[in-house]
């Protein structure tokens, strides 16, 4: 099988999970943004501070951990059920913000590529050099994704808790996740918690998650 047709194949099999595993594939229409542009030029920060709008977010660092912890659901969920390293860097992405509808993303060409952390960190330091947030809380979020994606795979039956553990530890093994939080062990069912929290309780209507560390 080519990559090509790899890559198709692996984002057809868990694009029914939910609709946060649906990645699509191919350029858009004229309303998307090329994934660069998250890398330079205003369009970042223009989102960042929609999205604090939005939610009614005093502290940029805030919206700027809403905005990654949607930008990494769209591409973690799939690639973690997918098990394969699918090229989700920015030059191979399109986006967009919507204040309603909120963010989207799609790939560009089906191809393999790095390591997720690897795609995602110059999307890591693009939005630092926008807001005063910490990098441990934004890989948190990251691997929150994994664990949740990790989670509905489960729940779809495509993995056993047992199997979808050992996955979420493998991904987990190496920086910058290896300090992210911690597996346990509930019968049939995958659970985490993390060490850093998302801010999502500092929105005007936000709480805390349930792999929140500060839930008690």
């Amino acid at each position: 099988m080519s990559e090509f047709a790899e890559v198709l194949a692996a984002l057809r099999r868990v694009r029914g999970i939910n609709p946060f595993f649906a990645l699509d594939v191919g350029r858009p229409d004229e309303s998307w943004l090329p994934g660069t542009d998250l890398l330079e030029g205003p369009a970042l920060k223009n989102t960042i501070e929609a999205i604090a709008n939005r939610y009614e977010a005093e502290e940029p660092r805030v919206a700027a951990s809403l905005f990654f912890l949607g930008y990494t659901a769209r591409l973690l969920s799939p690639l973690t059920a997918a098990d394969l390293p699918i090229d989700v860097r920015p030059e191979n992405l399109w986006w967009r913000h919507d204040p309603a509808g909120g963010l989207s993303v799609r790939i560009d060409a089906p191809r393999l590529g790095p390591p997720a952390a690897a795609a995602l960190e110059p999307v890591v330091e693009a939005i630092q050099d926008v807001a005063p947030v910490a990098r441990g809380l934004l890989w948190g979020n990251a691997m929150s994704n994994i664990a949740g994606a990790l989670k509905m795979v489960v729940r779809a039956r495509m993995l056993t808790a047992e199997e979808a553990e050992l996955r979420g530890a493998r991904l987990m093994s190496a920086p910058p996740f290896e300090q992210a939080g911690e597996f346990f062990s509930i019968p049939g069912e995958v659970a985490f918690r993390r060490r850093s929290c998302c801010l999502y309780y500092r929105v005007a209507a936000g709480g805390k998650c349930g792999d929140c560390p500060l839930v008690k």
